[in-house]
This record gives C-alpha cells, sequence and structure tokens, in this order.
C-alpha cells in the first residue's frame, strides 16, 4: 500500500519539515546521532541532516526510500536509509540520542506497542524519543491520519507507554497543517518527547 501511495512523481508530505520538528528543534541542538523510523520521502531526515546530525532513516517504501534519497542530494546532505519493514527492523543494532517517529500510525495497539518497545531500546542512556500524531479528535476534521480509532493516540495511552522515563512534553493541540496533501487543514494532534534513564 505504502509503496503505491509514494509512486509520484509529487512528495505526498511535501519537502519541508513537519511543523512538529521545527517547533521542537531544541531537542535536537548538541545531539549527534538520531533514528527516524517510517520516515517515508524524508523531509524530516533530510532536515536533520542538514543540522548536522548523524541521521539513519528507517522506511519499508523502495519508492519513499529513492525519493528521500533525491531530496538528500537536492539539498546536499547525506545520511543513511535502511529499507526495512518496521515490525522486522533490528532495534538493537545501534543506540541513538534521538529516536523520532512521527504520523507512524497505521498499527493497532498490540503492534504498537512492541514498536514503542523497539523505540525504547534504540535509545541511549540519557536520549529521547520523539512521538508526533494525531488524536481520536482527529476522525472527526477527516484532515489526514488513519480512520480507525485504536490507532490514535490519548494522553493516558503515551504517558502509560512511557511511565518509566521522564517526560519532557506530553501535549495534545488543534492546528492547521500544510505539509502536502497527505496532511492539510485543521487537525488534531498529540506529542510526547520522554528522556531515557541514565
Amino acid at each position: 500500500m505504502w509503496n503505491e501511495r509514494f509512486a509520484t512523481e509529487d512528495y505526498v508530505f511535501g519537502k519541508a519539515p513537519s511543523q512538529f520538528m521545527t517547533a521542537q528543534a531544541a531537542h535536537f541542538d548538541g545531539v549527534e546521532t538520531a533514528l527516524l523510523i517510517a520516515d517515508g520521502e524524508g523531509r524530516n531526515s533530510v532536515w536533520l541532516a542538514e543540522r548536522g546530525l548523524d541521521v539513519t532513516a528507517m522506511e519499508a517504501s523502495e519508492n519513499a526510500v529513492a525519493k528521500a534519497r533525491k531530496l538528500a542530494k537536492e539539498r546536499g546532505v547525506s545520511l543513511r536509509f535502511d529499507l526495512a519493514d518496521i515490525f522486522d527492523y533490528d532495534w538493537d543494532a545501534v543506540q541513538y540520542d534521538r529516536v523520532i517517529g512521527v504520523f507512524f500510525q497505521f498499527m493497532g495497539p498490540e503492534a504498537r506497542a512492541r514498536v514503542f518497545d523497539g523505540m525504547k531500546r534504540a535509545t541511549a542512556p540519557g536520549g529521547r524519543v520523539m512521538i508526533h500524531g494525531y488524536t481520536p479528535e482527529q476522525l472527526a476534521h477527516g484532515t489526514g491520519g488513519p480512520k480507525a480509532v485504536e490507532n490514535l493516540y490519548t494522553p493516558e495511552m503515551l504517558a502509560n507507554a512511557f511511565s518509566d522515563w521522564t517526560i519532557l512534553r506530553l501535549d495534545s493541540y488543534e492546528r492547521e497543517l500544510d505539509e502536502g496533501e497527505g496532511h492539510a487543514g485543521l487537525s488534531a494532534l498529540i506529542d510526547i518527547i520522554a528522556e531515557k534513564p541514565v
């Protein structure tokens, strides 16, 4: 499905980084390494590489990775692209200062718990997991994201998932998005930034 969705010359979610990434830019100051999961067409990973980070972008769609490589070349940056299924990824291979997931809500609770656990394992001690997505209120807006309510995030669910970490930010809010045709219009959003114990 995702390979078909990205089989276009246009960038489905645009070439600019997510507003979440730019709004939370201070969390990348002085940081060396980052892993972006289900990174799509590269808008966020390329932006981080432009900031001087050593970036790994994991994505399952060959078409998306091809477009991400093209974007990186346009911007004159280099980064590592891992063509991999999120459910088979080797989360224990490397630990990163930042592990980031932006709009990867294509899975239900059981699969999501496994991915969250993997993200935690891939985070270095003192590092941070950063997640940005939609709340159930997004279903009424219809401006992007999944149609299955069980795939959406609530503050309680995210707080519980990271209850053993220090939560630096947990906020749900509404904002107009203009991130390609995939995320456009008034949106019900939620962020969590959690720091792994040292």
